[in-house]
């Protein structure tokens, strides 16, 4: 008998464990993305939760930048909204709820962060596909997945599923406490 692993999806009263300042010992989200990110950028923070890359990346992509905050729960983005309500980024952040089955982002992305949400995603191949087409001409996709709940096996799987989608590595960046990689067309 085969038990299919079913997908989690961390729940919006857990937030706090997403965006805290002790996480910011591991994950500095400047110091993670400055190097992929440029002013005028269109950029898709996927699964973003509370929004912990969110305002790093609405300030890398400047004035004529824009950031789709897209998450799976309205409550995240609540979280997100309110989180860049009254201050200087909040005419560079959209918020986009996606769908169970699908992203539904119709507008092209210079990048896509997809940060420690890929493990929750029941149809891997299916999102990197929509990825893809997402992707603007030289667009670059960032996936960081947590060791503590993707094992080698499951990363090496998520892979094959990039692989089949089209996409390609380009690099594996390091990220604390996570497995890594840069991907584009």
């Amino acid at each position: 008998m085969v038990i299919e692993k079913q997908p989690y999806v961390c729940p919006a009263e857990f937030s706090v464990s997403l965006d805290n300042k002790f996480r910011r010992l591991f994950h500095n989200p400047m110091r993670i993305l400055k190097d992929y990110i440029a002013a005028g950028m269109t950029v898709i923070d996927l699964g973003c939760g509370p929004g912990y890359f969110t305002e790093a990346l609405a300030k890398l992509v400047g004035e004529g930048g824009r950031v789709i905050a897209a998450d799976l729960q309205q409550k995240m983005l609540d979280k997100v909204d309110r989180k860049i309500r009254g201050t200087d980024l909040e005419g560079r952040v959209e918020m986009h709820l996606c769908q169970h089955d699908r992203i539904g982002i119709s507008q092209k992305a210079d990048f896509v962060l997809a940060f420690w949400m890929v493990h929750e995603v029941p149809d891997q191949q299916r999102m990197f596909g929509e990825l893809k087409e997402l992707l603007s001409p030289g667009g670059r996709i960032l996936v960081i997945e947590p060791k503590i709940h993707v094992t080698a096996r499951e990363f090496n799987n998520m892979i094959n599923h990039i692989e089949s989608a089209g996409l390609k590595i380009i690099e594996r960046p390091k990220v604390a406490l996570s497995r890594s990689l840069l991907l584009g067309v």
